[in-house]
């Protein structure tokens, strides 16, 4: 967590407080820490700031680092951050690529060492990966989902998981059927208070247009963002009902009282794999719920299965309708994302985009 700003900074400026930590004499981790006392609540590239998961995760990777410089570059000793240069960066994604990281774990530690270069006044410090020896399948991210992630995909049968998990705590239960049923992720499930977080549609804020169903789940997702999912099935409105048997109170949420939100989680985490729901024994993990849901939703709006699974040959106006009904269940802003969970367009249906856009006779072969 953010510690509280020394009173001996009061009426400096960041630069002032970096001065008092002399080049060559000031310890380079005590650079470091106030430097990410001063700037860490900061987005990388928006006039913004980011959450407290974003902050502990900077923190403790800037921390790791400069440890790491020593400890597995080679360096004899540790540079003050101010001093950071390429020879650094290029010796530790040298450590990155013996270590065979993940290209998502490359390109968040880049952006997080984008960000220290900003609270250094050097924005251009960290070039393209490229320009560092890397392939693009050691740095670029898959946009698309390459496999279907949802556990029916996986042979696991949601209702049998489910009923062993009752046995164990009825709560964590409810809450992986909300995720189910919901498209929820971990934490909205543990944080999900289903009497106060349900409302009328008149409450909403929606367009009349819009309206799907009578009553609406109201969801606080990544960055804030709020989205509002309409119980539509009964499956949806039976997953609500059985939370709500559950709670202890109208204001409370599917979390056990007695604990806090991460040993809720890590107890949710420790309910699966007890029943074993892991990557390594089943395939999937409590996230294959949500990429269960959402193709689901694509096949019941687009009337073909998700690329994920097998589908092809999609109207591209159903096609783009339907992602977009998956990015809004998803919480997210752009069309786009919906391709982290059912894949790709085939060909046809990029075409029949570019097509509907551009007029029929801007293809006339198709």
């Amino acid at each position: 967590m953010d510690r509280p700003r020394p009173q001996a900074w009061a009426g400096k400026t960041p630069q002032e407080i970096l001065d008092r930590l002399r080049p060559g004499h000031a310890d380079p981790l005590r650079v470091l820490d106030t430097l990410i006392d001063l700037f860490n609540t900061r987005h990388t590239a928006r006039e913004k700031t980011v959450s407290h998961k974003t902050r502990a995760e900077r923190a403790r990777f800037l921390r790791r680092f400069f440890l790491d410089l020593q400890c597995k570059a080679g360096f004899h000793t540790m540079p003050d951050p101010r001093n950071l240069g390429q020879k650094h960066l290029h010796a530790m994604v040298q450590v990155w690529q013996r270590e065979r990281l993940a290209p998502a774990t490359i390109q968040t530690y880049l952006s997080f060492l984008r960000g220290l270069a900003t609270w250094l006044g050097k924005p251009g410090l960290v070039r393209p990966p490229a320009r560092y020896g890397l392939s693009l399948e050691e740095y670029e991210r898959h946009e698309y989902a390459q496999r279907d992630k949802s556990w029916g995909a996986h042979g696991v049968d949601v209702e049998t998981v489910l009923a062993q998990v009752a046995q164990f705590d009825a709560r964590i239960a409810a809450s992986i059927r909300l995720m189910d049923a919901l498209a929820l992720r971990r934490k909205e499930s543990v944080m999900f208070r289903p009497f106060e977080h349900v409302v009328p549609f008149e409450q909403t804020g929606v367009p009349l247009e819009s309206r799907k169903a009578d009553e609406y789940v109201w969801i606080k997702g990544k960055g804030g963002r709020v989205r509002w999912v309409p119980l539509e099935t009964d499956g949806q409105r039976s997953a609500v009902a059985l939370a709500r048997s559950l709670v202890t109170g109208r204001d409370a949420h599917m979390g056990d009282p007695a604990l806090n939100l991460k040993r809720n989680l890590r107890r949710l985490d420790y309910a699966l794999e007890k029943f074993g729901i892991t990557k390594r024994q089943a395939g999937v993990t409590a996230h294959g719920l949500r990429h269960g849901n959402l193709n689901d939703l694509y096949e019941s709006l687009s009337g073909a299965p998700s690329p994920v699974r097998g589908g092809s040959c999609v109207d591209a106006n159903a096609d783009r309708a339907a992602r977009l009904a998956v990015s809004e269940r998803a919480g997210h802003a752009r069309q786009r994302a919906a391709g982290a969970y059912i894949g790709q367009a085939s060909p046809r249906q990029s075409a029949g985009h570019r097509q509907s856009a551009d007029g029929p006779e801007a293809n006339p072969s198709a």
